[in-house]
């Protein structure tokens, strides 16, 4: 097996064992975060009800406009701005408080910036 797949099965593995302990309730639902080479994606889910209540991605119309008014141009300027409004959503829909779920991914870079951007957005984890 070559190196490229052993990372991804040994992410899957952390995702699975982060995911048995976490769960999302209507009261605080699951804030998950997934990664691609060249997007990222954000979305709240309850687990309850297994729906999901905000989902914002990079590649979205509000983050391509937000983009177009700034100069960001890095990776993590981009979470950072998916963070942004993945919080404003949830604030409109009255979400206060969420469990993060980063599905395996180290907690560094743009998930981190995701991160800091939702908690400065108001969002507690």
């Amino acid at each position: 097996m070559d190196q490229a797949k052993q990372r991804i099965i040994e992410r899957k593995r952390r995702a699975a064992r982060i995911r048995k302990k976490i769960s999302g309730t209507a009261e605080c639902p699951r804030l998950s975060v997934r990664r691609s080479l060249n997007h990222i994606y954000a979305q709240i889910i309850d687990d309850d009800n297994r729906s999901s209540l905000v989902q914002v991605g990079s590649n979205s119309p509000e983050v391509k406009q937000k983009l177009s008014d700034s100069e960001a141009n890095k990776k993590s300027d981009i979470s950072k701005i998916v963070g942004e409004l993945v919080a404003e959503k949830a604030k409109e829909k009255g979400i206060s408080k969420v469990v993060f779920d980063r599905r395996g991914y180290a907690y560094q870079g743009r998930i981190r910036a995701l991160a800091a951007a939702v908690r400065k957005s108001g969002l507690e984890f």
